[in-house]
């Protein structure tokens, strides 16, 4: 049986005085219990990575970076490279969120060389993949999400994959508050296990586990969670207050 998945993305947001107090509030409403059942992580900015991985060291909560550099080392500024994330004990990296493929141009090239990156230093990705609103009105949804991991991810050996983690989030849903509906999500969660059934085959696939991303909310996660195959979510604004996060951990664990 697949574990779920709560993992919160916190973006470009809080200050360490915000991160110490969501910290300390998650730890008092938590417990062990709730740590079991499902797997929680968090994906917070570079500079917050040790102050929560110090707050969380007794806690059994994961955490993880929110991007990694395609190149190994050298001239480029502002860059965080996979070896830098595993000499500070990092495991999970977030690749290919739609706003840095959106804001940042990265290409189904770039986003295969951070898997490669972060395979070499034994880091898991979290692979996100999704269709804009156009895409999905004209019925393309489909062929964008299937190019996406085959053009990145499919494209490489299954044993630099194989741990990996895949993240549907429809691009149309983040952050506006407007999910995808519990059987369209379900649809598209199908149809990517069955692609990684095709290309790896059924035990691989059957063992993988697809977050679903996307206005994620307490009012919403226990419907969504309860479908066939939606092994939990990649949260953005409900995971920032610590209450909220909670709240979505325990319709995971329903």
């Amino acid at each position: 049986m697949r574990k779920k998945i709560v993992a919160g993305n916190w973006k470009m947001n809080k200050s360490l005085k915000e991160v110490e107090h969501f910290a300390k509030a998650f730890i008092d409403i938590t417990s062990d219990s709730d740590l079991k059942r499902s797997e929680v992580m968090l994906f917070a900015p570079y500079i917050f990575l040790s102050t929560l991985q110090s707050h969380f060291s007794k806690k059994n909560i994961i955490i993880g970076a929110q991007d990694v550099s395609e190149h190994e080392k050298g001239a480029y500024t502002g860059e965080v490279s996979a070896p830098m994330l595993k000499s500070i004990g990092i495991k999970y990296c977030i690749v290919g969120h739609s706003e840095r493929r959106k804001y940042h141009t990265e290409t189904n090239d770039q986003l295969r060389e951070k898997l490669i990156r972060l395979y070499e230093n034994k880091i898991t990705p979290v692979f996100c993949c999704g269709e804009q609103l156009e895409e999905r009105n004209n019925g393309n949804h489909f062929n964008v999400v299937r190019n996406q991991i085959i053009d990145s991810v499919l494209s490489l050996s299954e044993e630099m994959y194989k741990n990996i983690i895949i993240a549907y989030e429809p691009i149309w849903a983040i952050g506006t508050g407007v999910n995808a509906s519990p059987d369209e999500a379900q649809e598209m969660h199908a149809f990517i296990r069955q692609l990684f059934s095709d290309e790896a085959g059924k035990e691989f696939a059957a063992q993988l586990r697809i977050l679903y991303g996307g206005s994620v909310s307490p009012e919403n996660s226990e419907s969504l969670f309860a479908r066939k195959d939606i092994d939990g979510g990649l949260i953005g604004g409900a995971s920032l207050a610590a209450e909220s996060l909670y709240s979505i951990l325990q319709s995971s664990n329903a």
